[in-house]
């Protein structure tokens, strides 16, 4: 019996052991460790149920959401570190001061040294633009110009058919126009040869010597260059307020306008208005000397002028000189403008003009 038994076949005698009931938390152990494979277990293979699927294509909340700061504070710093921002910004201030340097310029009649990049022409190119704006004012806003035939008119043309010549802009395109307005006392001279007077300052004037005062005084602007200067002026001023405000991040950009805008004026561009036309009333005198104007002339004017504009604000709150200094030079170069137009022939030669512009290329000062 004993072979009998050890003759069954194998797997019979081979029992198979089940080891005892597990707990449930050790199956789930056992079933939790998946070899090869990367994903984590689910308890079942149900399926699940469908989510509801959003489009954030379309959606600007999200897509505000999810949108990164074009500038950072890690950025800003990278880019202040940055070794090509450091070599930019030194080529540029090169740059900037030796343009400035190369346009500097010394005005004869005063010494002063002065910054000015802008040709003759573009000037004139930017002031047809102005004269096309003014005429269009005047005539939307009810006002009119005097006609051809006016005297005043007249006056006015008498004056500067003997202020041209001596100028140094006889190949100017002149035009001249006298405002109805008896209530403005004013007058200028644009760019290129734009004459415009208010009719309310010729009782001021009284004749022609007086308002040769003043045109005089006004054509000097342009032998000066003086509106090249003011537009080359603006240059500095906008590059120095807006660094500011880069350099603040545009926090101080209203204070900065405003504020600083203001600042500048009554450092800057106010003074350099005064020095503006005490050289333009200097240019003035000798030009109206130089056409055989009487000089004496230009003081009981701006007297006149004192007495009209009364009430009249602060010198250092002004673009303009007072009138009281204004006379006070006057009365100094008097002897200056007497010699003059003693040497003058009054034939309208430009002697003084062709001296200031010859001096003012080579830089230097004119007695």
């Amino acid at each position: 019996m004993q072979s009998c038994q050890s003759l069954r076949p194998l797997w019979r005698s081979l029992a198979i052991r089940r080891p005892p009931s597990t707990p449930l938390s050790s199956l789930r152990f056992i079933q939790r460790s998946r070899p090869f494979s990367q994903t984590h277990f689910r308890y079942n293979n149900w399926p699940r149920r469908p989510r509801e699927t959003r489009n954030y294509n379309h959606d600007p909340h999200y897509q505000l959401s999810q949108a990164k700061p074009l500038i950072s504070s890690g950025r800003l710093r990278k880019f202040v570190r940055s070794p090509s921002l450091h070599t930019v910004i030194l080529l540029s201030v090169a740059g900037a001061v030796a343009f400035y340097f190369a346009n500097i310029q010394t005005v004869p009649v005063s010494g002063r040294r002065r910054f000015n990049c802008f040709s003759e022409e573009s000037v004139e190119a930017a002031s047809d633009a102005q004269v096309k704006r003014l005429i269009w004012e005047v005539e939307h806003s009810g006002g009119r110009f005097l006609s051809d035939w006016d005297p005043r008119v007249a006056m006015v043309k008498r004056v500067m058919q003997r202020l041209i010549p001596v100028s140094g802009m006889e190949d100017a395109d002149w035009e001249i126009r006298v405002i109805d307005d008896p209530h403005t006392a004013n007058a200028f001279v644009l760019p290129g040869g734009k004459v415009f007077v208010f009719s309310g300052l010729l009782p001021i004037a009284r004749n022609e010597h007086g308002l040769a005062t003043v045109l005089g005084h006004e054509i000097a602007h342009n032998l000066a260059g003086h509106v090249a200067e003011r537009m080359s002026s603006q240059i500095g001023i906008n590059i120095l307020l807006y660094s500011i405000i880069f350099l603040t991040g545009g926090i101080a950009i209203l204070g900065t306008h405003f504020i600083g805008g203001a600042i500048l004026d009554l450092l800057f561009s106010r003074p350099m208005g005064r020095m503006q036309e005490s050289e333009a009333d200097y240019i003035g005198l000798m030009m109206m000397a130089e056409a055989c104007y009487n000089p004496h002339e230009a003081l009981g004017f701006w007297q006149r002028m004192e007495r009209a504009q009364q009430g009249e604000p602060p010198e250092w709150m002004s673009t303009h000189p007072s009138n009281f200094n204004r006379i006070q030079k006057i009365g100094d170069w008097m002897p200056k403008a007497l010699e003059k137009m003693e040497q003058s022939d009054c034939r309208g030669t430009s002697a003084f003009a062709d001296l200031f512009r010859k001096a003012m290329e080579r830089g230097v000062l004119i007695e």
